[in-house]
């Protein structure tokens, strides 16, 4: 049985909606920790002008390649290992003209480490075209402090598991994006709380 995830499978539809605008001009995505990938089949089937390279540490791909694979779509890629903390990131041998003018992640930013957050950053600077954009779905914290009653109490139960997880604060991630030249393009409110945040390099 392929893994499923509610979560996924609830908010990839909003997700989309925002990703048809930002993800309108950009030819090649590569997608952080794609976990049971509904994001990935259903961004790739309805964003069909674009390619979508699905990756996550080489511990969760079985269950990934095994939906990949049953979708067949000709735009979405084979899934690839990929911890954010190895630098380089591994991405197929392409041609310098094909470069990842897209990445996104969901959920992801607040289940690593602060150290993690950073290399993921990292990555994406050496990873992103000039001219790309970055999407980042999932709940934040601005000002320091819990947009939700819910939020704050998602934050403990992940601390609770590992202490150096948790939601992160915004102002953080967008001097990070900053730090790589990054221009926040729009913050979005979504549905349960979360945010879908919109960078161009």
């Amino acid at each position: 049985m392929l893994p499923f995830s509610a979560a996924a499978e609830t908010n990839k539809t909003p997700i989309l909606t925002i990703l048809k605008n930002a993800f309108a001009d950009v030819a090649r995505v590569l997608e952080i920790a794609s976990g049971t990938g509904q994001h990935a089949v259903h961004f790739a089937r309805n964003l069909p002008h674009l390619t979508w390279q699905p990756s996550d540490i080489p511990e969760h791909l079985a269950g990934l390649e095994q939906r990949i694979i049953e979708t067949d779509l000709e735009n979405l890629y084979e899934p690839i290992g990929l911890d954010v903390r190895d630098l380089p990131w591994p991405t197929p041998d392409q041609d310098a003209d094909d470069a990842f003018d897209g990445i996104f992640t969901a959920n992801s930013l607040h289940i690593m480490s602060w150290a993690g957050v950073e290399a993921f950053f990292a990555g994406v600077d050496e990873t992103l075209a000039s001219g790309g954009t970055l999407a980042i779905y999932g709940a934040m914290k601005y000002g320091g402090a819990f947009t939700t009653p819910s939020n704050e109490a998602f934050d403990q139960s992940l601390r609770k598991k590992d202490p150096e997880s948790g939601l992160r604060d915004f102002e953080a991630i967008d001097a990070l994006a900053r730090s790589i030249g990054l221009t926040l393009v729009a913050d979005h409110a979504m549905p349960a709380n979360n945010q879908l945040l919109v960078y161009r390099r």
